[in-house]
């Protein structure tokens, strides 16, 4: 069966409004710990979640500074997410590669250069089957046919 992104996915993210700035401890400049996420509308079909952070300002396009998927679907996934190729503490959700290798990567731009960055959740009605030596572009192809619901938001940081 197909699926079709059918509904936005609406979240909040702690300390960072759409359109705002990164607070420092979630950058590379700072703590560089991962944030907190609250979802508003997940669907009830969702399996599980996976988050991507891209900076938008960067060279290479869309450049992806973290990635992380089979997260147990939850209306809130804590902060500072710990580094690993599998989390156990979140059911064994996978990160993959990215420049955090693994890891939440927060903004670190050159010094003196604004960049915006994405964070996009995705509802997906499975598990996805992929190891942690795959990145977003692996996990997306993978992924298509199963995601539920999708949302964005962005933040800058110099």
């Amino acid at each position: 069966m197909i699926k079709v992104e059918t509904d936005l996915l609406r979240f909040q993210c702690s300390e960072i409004m759409d359109g705002g700035r990164f607070p420092l401890e979630h950058t590379g400049r700072g703590r560089d710990i991962s944030p907190a996420f609250l979802l508003d509308n997940l669907s009830l079909e969702a399996k599980t979640l996976a988050i991507t952070l891209e900076d938008l300002s960067h060279p290479i396009k869309n450049f992806t500074h973290w990635i992380i998927w089979n997260i147990p679907a939850a209306k809130k996934i804590g902060p500072a997410i710990p580094a690993g190729k599998t989390v156990p503490s979140l059911g064994g959700a996978v990160q993959g590669l990215g420049y955090g290798l693994h890891r939440y990567a927060g903004p670190k731009p050159p010094k003196g250069k604004t960049h915006i960055y994405r964070f996009t959740i995705y509802a997906l009605d499975c598990w996805i089957d992929l190891g942690s030596t795959a990145g977003k572009g692996s996990f997306l192809h993978r992924a298509k046919e199963h995601i539920l619901q999708k949302g964005c938001i962005t933040g800058s940081f110099e």
